[in-house]
């Protein structure tokens, strides 16, 4: 049995294949990123396939959720997205196929007659599994074919032998096909089923890496038979561990888990978070930072861990500030521009040196947005910071300071010698007049630099509210 693409100098080709059953998390869209980063390591195609067949759950919010949440983290796919419930002809098509070589077989096993089979052998402590009252095989007498009953159909697994594949997160794992029944393909209606519908998608499609997550382990024996019987070679496999959610349990939407887009709003950088996920079960040596291109060209399936890597929010948050520090000021100001005007505000070219002042004390493009707030905005101060800071005893030297501004050049140094020379007059160390000043200008003791700041801020502004306070 072969374990690699049939040629050496194939080209890759990986696929993200989600249900559309509930808002996509980070847990899930890890598996997207690195079949993702490894396509677009080795040259190679990353598809799109949404696996729609369960009806009764699929939805389009939830594929929106999907696509979207791709396109935000820059997940570009080359090919899809492919809808399974487009493709039901192929798949009947590939059906008939093997019934007529004699793969697949009828089975006219009711649902009651197979609960009454689970029972009996749990209660003799057997390992639950169809017995093949309706496998053909060659000298027996199939039971009679009950009247008005529609038949699933079964593959017919092979009897004997072990199934094995060379996994690339999990190393080489053996199941012995005595331990598989033989799989429902097809439902009463015709309707296929999952294990045969992503073979049939995964020949079609030509994949030659399959990069998904270790739920799916106890489908690939599987789903490798039915490979065979259709005579095609296997892809790679690699079997992702789990996320785990910061309670450790398995991440998911049920234990809180949020959408991903939900991080877009909440002020995460794309890069940011595609260099916190790729760190969720890969590394690169020691290192923590890292931009997309570094990602794409030191990745490869060799360094993906074998163990479950468990959601951080504080690092999360941590990385997102690196990464915002880093940023590039003109393309922070347009994701900050943005966010502004979903607030009703218009800000002006103030804005790129806004975005250089304050980014360094943020850990959120939303936290950067509050700040950038206060420039085009009038913020009230508290009471506890009015009565702390902007006390009798400095209403004086504010009054100074107004009266030097009012006469200054708007600029950083002419700013700064009006605050020293404010100072000088009123004896005053910098916290007690620069504290009031941001109090009055900014609605809080806390900011960068007063000179930077006042410099950012519109005089007439400054000045009314020096004087008011």
């Amino acid at each position: 049995m072969s374990e690699k693409p049939s040629s050496t100098s194939q080209r890759v080709r990986t696929r993200f294949a989600p249900s559309p059953t509930g808002f996509i998390h980070l847990g899930n869209i890890r598996s997207a990123l690195y079949p993702w980063a490894f396509a677009r390591s080795q040259g190679g195609d990353f598809i799109l396939r949404i696996e729609d067949t369960d009806l009764e759950r699929s939805t389009q919010a939830a594929v929106d959720v999907i696509v979207e949440g791709m396109a935000w983290l820059g997940l570009d796919h080359d090919e899809g997205p492919f809808y399974q419930m487009q493709r039901i002809d192929r798949y009947k098509e590939v059906l008939a196929q093997l019934q007529a070589a004699g793969h697949v077989y009828p089975c006219y096993t009711s649902v009651a007659e197979l609960d009454a089979l689970r029972e009996r052998q749990m209660a003799a402590k057997q390992k639950p599994r169809y017995d093949g009252t309706w496998r053909p095989e060659p000298g027996k007498t199939l039971p009679p074919v009950p009247e008005g009953v529609q038949p699933v159909l079964r593959f017919r697994n092979p009897l004997d032998g072990i199934v094995a594949w060379d996994d690339k997160v999990k190393g080489r794992i053996e199941i012995a096909n005595a331990e598989l029944d033989d799989l429902v393909i097809a439902r009463p209606d015709g309707t296929p089923t999952y294990n045969f519908c992503v073979v049939v998608d995964d020949i079609d499609m030509r994949i030659t890496h399959v990069i998904r997550g270790d739920d799916h382990v106890n489908n690939t024996p599987r789903q490798i038979n039915i490979f065979q019987a259709l005579g095609h070679e296997i892809p790679i496999y690699a079997h992702l561990p789990t996320v785990l959610n910061e309670q450790g349990e398995k991440m998911s939407k049920r234990n809180g888990a949020k959408p991903v887009t939900q991080y877009r709003d909440e002020g995460f950088l794309a890069d940011a978070m595609v260099n916190y996920l790729a760190r969720l079960g890969w590394s690169h040596g020691d290192d923590e930072l890292f931009s997309r291109q570094q990602f794409l060209e030191w990745f490869n399936l060799d360094h993906l861990g074998r163990s479950a890597a468990q959601f951080d929010e504080a690092k999360l948050r941590w990385v997102n500030a690196q990464h915002l520090k880093a940023m590039d000021d003109t393309a922070l100001a347009a994701l900050v521009a943005t966010q502004l005007q979903q607030r009703g505000i218009t800000p002006d070219d103030r804005l790129v040196a806004i975005c250089g002042l304050f980014k360094d004390r943020c850990e959120t493009t939303v936290a950067l947005t509050d700040w950038a707030q206060a420039f085009y905005t009038d913020l009230q101060p508290s009471a506890d910071d009015l009565a702390t800071h902007v006390t009798d005893a400095i209403r004086p030297a504010l009054t100074t300071l107004a009266d030097l501004l009012e006469k200054a050049t708007w600029d950083k140094a002419s700013i700064a010698a009006a605050i020293k020379q404010t100072l000088s007059t009123h004896s005053l160390k910098m916290p007690q007049l620069a504290m009031p000043v941001r109090v009055l200008i900014m609605g809080t003791p806390q900011t960068p630099s007063v000179d930077a700041v006042l410099a950012l801020q519109n005089s007439k502004k400054v000045l009314d509210s020096l004087r008011k306070g």
